[in-house]
């Protein structure tokens, strides 16, 4: 297992969740007109856009965050563990 292979990788995968962010942000938004039906007094298309949008990009982050720190274990790059501070006499 090298550098390469791990920058390979976690490039994919970054490329990957910036396709759904595209998606999400873009496809999303322009789809949700034809949702023309009423939610709690607002168009059901405000939500999709204002609250189904955030809820994805959240799963992007902690999707992205989990998947870098597993790379990053199976490849030997985690960050060490914090020294312990000298005993007071």
């Amino acid at each position: 297992m090298n550098a390469r292979s791990y920058w390979l990788r976690l490039r994919r995968m970054t490329a990957g969740l910036l396709v759904i962010w595209f998606l999400v942000s873009f496809g999303l938004t322009y789809f949700a007109r034809e949702l023309s039906f009423f939610f709690m007094g607002w168009p059901f298309s405000f939500w999709v856009a204002a609250q189904g949008a955030l809820l994805v990009y959240l799963a992007l982050i902690g999707f992205y965050a989990w998947y870098a720190n597993r790379l990053d274990r199976l490849y030997g790059l985690q960050d060490p563990p914090p020294a312990s501070e000298p005993e007071e006499p």
